[in-house]
């Protein structure tokens, strides 16, 4: 993140191309608008893994990060909107017995 002229690249693409749908890039520029600095830095993002809408949450959740760093006035209203929070869930583990990590294996009577 740096200053200048509001550029967003995601993955070395812009990202109208990398999230093609509105709402995830409103959901990436959320800290922005907050912070009423939309325009004003250039950022590059790199992300991996995890599918569309947990990407554009973990850009909105660097971002905001970000501008924390940059001016600590912003905290308290990012934290306010949860903006930077992680968010806990994760992929429960396979168990030993089972198919999946719930799933059971199909029971035969006979």
């Amino acid at each position: 993140m740096k200053p200048g002229k509001g550029e967003i690249t995601i993955n070395d693409r812009s990202i109208e191309t990398y999230f093609p749908f509105e709402l995830h890039q409103i959901i990436v520029k959320q800290p922005l608008v907050l912070a009423g600095v939309d325009g004003t830095y250039d950022i590059k993002i790199n992300l991996d893994g995890g599918g569309i809408k947990g990407q554009a949450e973990a850009a909105r959740m660097a971002i905001s990060r970000a501008l924390c760093e940059f001016d600590i006035a912003h905290r308290p209203a990012l934290k306010k909107e949860g903006f930077l929070t992680r968010d806990p869930r994760m992929v429960e583990r396979k168990k030993p017995g089972r198919r999946k990590a719930r799933r059971r294996f199909q029971f035969s009577k006979r």
